[in-house]
């Protein structure tokens, strides 16, 4: 599963080319295919293209650039019978290993791209698409915020007496984008010993749910669920005293996961009032907890940010700052991964950091082309797929690409 591999993608929006965008990291080919949009369209394609901070070109909005560099860029109207027949075209003479879409699952036959039609064009393809319910809700739209709303995720992120929040990434979009890239990967493993491809389903619903597995088996052991289940804001659900704390100069995350921590953490300059008998275990702290929290509080005082995360390191605690997102950009080690590349005007910028470091990447110094204009890779790609000049122009009139 070394060999570089062909993606062919229906994407937009996040989710998809955020997995997709891993496949880049690994050196494979990503080719996405949007729709060219109609006569005299202001915005046509991916709505992400146009979104965020304009970097002087009107389909490279900021917010799309990060998921979609080191791909290149097709349209093909799938509405017409003409742009279905490209696509297997596209899929047989390129001997694609990966079809993905992120559609609706009603329009997968209207489009000609459900696995049943696309298989013929190859019949070991790997198809995998990404919808909010899955396919037993072929018509159910959903986006990250709703999806936070509906699974349990606002309900649990925020303050008890405030209103629910979300959290502050789209993280249901990352988890389904994750799980379509690691099916996809088990899938080419499949692949090795059966020869044959497969069809996977992502449910985004599914895949938020998933990730209570701190909150829903609790169902099951406690006596009084609205004890349990309340915003809870900084503080962790089970340990105390990991919570945010202020400092004279900002703010520390201070974690203490067992009875020993504490211990240490009660021999620091300007803690030992922390000391009590009825605080040596952590369900007697849970009964404290808010007088616990001054008190860390009042400790504090004299601290900065820096000087209490030394002394916490010293004896082996777990701590952190809290810092902005600028500041997390100038941290060394994630200076050294960042991903780069270059705009059309010119400007060099740094994105962010893979999941993990990759031998394509570590040979690509970590630098990948930018992420490819509406369509930028028509005419080479059709090209490549045996189409003439004329066959080409002919699609253009025809309004296929």
């Amino acid at each position: 599963m070394t060999k570089s591999k062909t993606i062919l993608c229906l994407e937009q929006a996040l989710t998809l080319p955020y997995a997709t965008q891993r496949f880049v990291q690994l050196g494979w080919r990503v080719i996405r295919v949007e729709s060219p949009g109609k006569p005299g369209q202001e915005n046509p394609g991916d709505p992400n293209r146009y979104i965020g901070e304009d970097t002087g070109i009107n389909d490279l909005h900021a917010y799309y650039v990060a998921p979609n560099v080191g791909k290149e860029a097709i349209t093909i109207n799938l509405q017409k019978p003409a742009g279905q027949a490209l696509l297997k075209q596209i899929i047989h003479e390129l001997n694609v290993d990966v079809f993905l879409c992120n559609t609706l699952p009603k329009r997968y036959k209207q489009l000609g791209i459900d696995y049943d039609i696309l298989k013929k064009a190859n019949p070991d393809l790997i198809w995998c698409g990404i919808s909010a319910f899955g396919p037993d809700f072929p018509d159910r739209a959903g986006y990250d915020p709703a999806l936070q709303a509906m699974f349990g995720y606002m309900y649990l992120t925020g303050e008890p007496d405030r209103d629910p929040m979300l959290c502050g990434l789209p993280i249901i979009d990352l988890k389904a984008g994750d799980e379509a890239f690691s099916q996809v990967l088990l899938a080419m493993m499949e692949k090795q010993e059966t020869g044959k491809g497969k069809r996977i389903d992502i449910s985004m619903a599914q895949c938020a749910a998933s990730w209570l597995i701190t909150a829903l088996p609790q169902l099951e052991f406690v006596e009084d669920e609205a004890d349990l289940f309340t915003r809870s804001a900084n503080e962790h659900r089970s340990f105390v005293p990991s919570n945010c704390y202020p400092t004279k100069d900002g703010f520390v995350y201070l974690a203490i996961g067992s009875d020993a921590q504490w211990e240490k953490l009660t021999n620091i300059d300007g803690f030992t009032h922390l000391a009590s008998e009825t605080r040596v275990t952590n369900n007697g702290r849970k009964a404290e907890r808010e007088n616990i929290y001054s008190d860390i509080r009042q400790g504090l005082v004299d601290y900065t940010t820096k000087a209490f995360i030394e002394v916490c390191l010293s004896e082996n605690l777990a701590v952190a700052p809290v810092y902005s997102v600028k500041e997390v950009a100038e941290l060394d080690f994630v200076k050294k991964q960042m991903i780069r590349t270059q705009l059309p005007d010119g400007k060099d910028v740094a994105l962010s950091p893979a999941p993990m470091a990759t031998d394509f990447l570590a040979q690509s110094d970590n630098r990948l082309s930018c992420a490819p204009r509406l369509g930028q890779h028509n005419d080479a790609i059709l090209q490549e797929t045996g189409l003439s000049e004329d066959e080409i122009q002919g699609l253009k009139e025809q309004g296929i690409i």
